[in-house]
C-alpha cells in the first residue's frame, strides 16, 4: 500500500508542477497607433504682421469715421450750412443765436450802416423762399475760414461767401463762429406811401424807424438775413408798385431801393368825386368870387339880384407825385355864370350868361390814419 501511496503523490506534485511551469496564454495583439505628423508652428513675425494689418485698417477705419462727422457736424462748412438751413426752413430764431450773427450798434456802426436799422424783417414772414442748399468750397486764410454756400432764391441761383473763426471747444471738437455777422441791410424809400410789404408781410415806416414819422421820404434802414431775395411791393387802398426785388448775398453790406407808389384806380376815382363835390359847393355860393375857390366873375356894374352858377366842364384829375404825399397836376374846368347888371353910367341893364374857364390844382396829403386829406385850390393861391 505504501508504494501505492507514493505513487499516487508524486503522480500530484508531477501533475501540479505541469500546472505551475505552464507557459501563459499569448495577450491580444493591440492595432498599432497611427502615425501623427509632427504640427508646424506659424512664424511669430506673421502673426504679428497680420495684427498690425487688421490694427491699420481699424485705425484707417475709425480716422475716416471721426473725419465724416468731423466734415458733417463740426467743421466751418457744418457751421456756415447749419445757419442756412435754418433759414431756407424759416427758424429765424435759430439762426439768431448761432453765435456771430446777432449784432449790436457798435458793429453797425464799424461797418458803416445805420446805427439804428430796424429788426422788423428778422422773422419767418419776411424770407423768401431759399432752397437747394449746398456747400462749394472752403479756404483759409489770416486766421479765419472763407466758406462758400450755393442755394437758389426764388427762382435765382446765387452764391455767398461767409467768414468763419474759431470759437473755443465743444468737448473735443472745436467751435465756430461768424466773423462779420451774415446780417445785411436794406435802405429803403418808399414814396408815396406809409405802408409796404416785404415778401408778404407788411410793415409801416412810422413804426419801422423814428426817422420816417418826422420825414415820410427819409430811408428806412432794414436788417435782412443773407442769403435772402426781398421783395417789396406797395399795395394800399391808395398806392400800389410793381415789385422791386433785391437779393441779399453779402454780408454786412447796405443795398438801397427807391420805390415810387402809383395812386390805384378806386384812389383816383376818389380824389375826382372829392374834387367834382368842392366844385359843386363852390357853385352853391350866389356870389361873384365864391369863398376859397378857385373860380369867380369880375364885374364893375351894379348886380341886380344873385348870381347863379353851374359847372360845365369838370376838370379831368390826374395825380403826380408830391414827396410823400400826391399832387393834383393842374388842369383846366369850366363854370357858367348867369347874373343881371345894372350898368351904373346909364342906368342899362344887361343879363351875363357866360363860360368861366379857370385852373385847379390840389394836393392830397396821407393821414397818420391811412386816409387822405384832399385839398382842392387855384394855381393863384396854391
Amino acid at each position: 500500500m505504501s508504494q501505492g501511496g507514493v505513487h499516487t503523490g508524486e503522480t500530484q506534485t508531477d501533475a501540479a508542477a505541469s500546472v505551475i511551469d505552464a507557459p501563459a496564454p499569448p495577450l491580444p495583439a493591440l492595432p498599432p497607433e497611427p502615425s501623427v505628423a509632427p504640427a508646424r508652428r506659424r512664424p511669430l513675425a506673421l502673426d504679428l504682421g497680420l495684427l498690425a494689418g487688421v490694427g491699420v485698417l481699424l485705425f484707417a477705419a475709425l480716422g475716416a469715421a471721426a473725419a465724416t462727422v468731423y466734415q458733417d457736424f463740426y467743421s466751418p462748412t457744418a457751421f456756415v450750412l447749419r445757419y442756412v438751413e435754418d433759414l431756407a426752413h424759416g427758424q429765424t430764431a435759430d439762426a439768431l443765436a448761432i453765435p456771430g450773427v446777432a449784432i449790436d450798434s457798435s458793429e453797425l456802426e464799424a461797418s458803416g450802416l445805420p446805427l439804428h436799422a430796424s429788426d422788423a424783417l428778422l422773422r419767418p414772414a419776411a424770407l423768401g423762399a431759399l432752397t437747394d442748399v449746398h456747400a462749394i468750397s472752403a479756404t483759409d486764410h489770416d486766421g479765419e475760414t472763407f466758406v462758400t454756400i450755393g442755394y437758389r432764391a426764388g427762382g435765382h441761383r446765387g452764391t455767398s461767401v461767409f467768414a468763419v473763426e474759431r470759437d473755443g471747444w465743444i468737448g473735443i471738437a472745436p467751435g465756430w463762429r461768424f466773423a462779420r455777422s451774415p446780417l445785411a441791410v436794406v435802405d429803403l424809400t418808399v414814396r408815396g406811401s406809409m405802408q409796404f410789404s416785404v415778401n408778404g408781410f407788411e410793415v409801416d415806416k412810422r413804426q419801422a424807424s423814428d426817422a420816417a414819422s418826422a420825414n415820410p421820404l427819409a430811408p428806412v434802414p432794414l436788417l435782412v438775413f443773407s442769403p435772402g431775395l426781398y421783395s417789396v411791393t406797395v399795395d394800399t387802398p391808395i398806392a400800389e408798385s410793381s415789385g422791386v426785388a433785391v437779393l441779399a448775398n453779402s454780408s454786412m453790406t447796405s443795398t438801397p431801393i427807391d420805390i415810387q407808389a402809383e395812386p390805384t384806380a378806386s384812389f383816383r376815382k376818389a380824389v375826382t368825386t372829392r374834387v367834382d363835390d368842392f366844385l359843386a359847393t363852390c357853385a352853391r355860393q350866389q356870389v361873384l368870387q365864391p369863398t376859397a375857390c378857385p373860380f369867380g366873375y369880375v364885374e364893375e356894374n351894379r348886380v341886380i339880384g344873385l348870381p347863379t352858377w353851374s359847372i360845365v366842364a369838370q376838370p379831368p384829375v390826374n395825380l403826380q407825385p408830391d414827396g410823400a404825399g400826391w399832387r393834383i397836376q393842374t388842369t383846366t374846368a369850366v363854370a357858367h355864370i348867369r347874373v343881371a347888371v345894372r350898368s351904373i353910367f346909364d342906368g342899362s341893364v344887361k343879363h351875363v350868361d357866360e363860360d368861366v374857364p379857370f385852373l385847379v390844382t390840389g394836393t392830397v396829403t396821407i393821414q397818420p390814419d391811412g386816409s387822405a386829406a384832399i385839398s382842392v385850390v387855384s394855381p393863384d393861391t396854391d
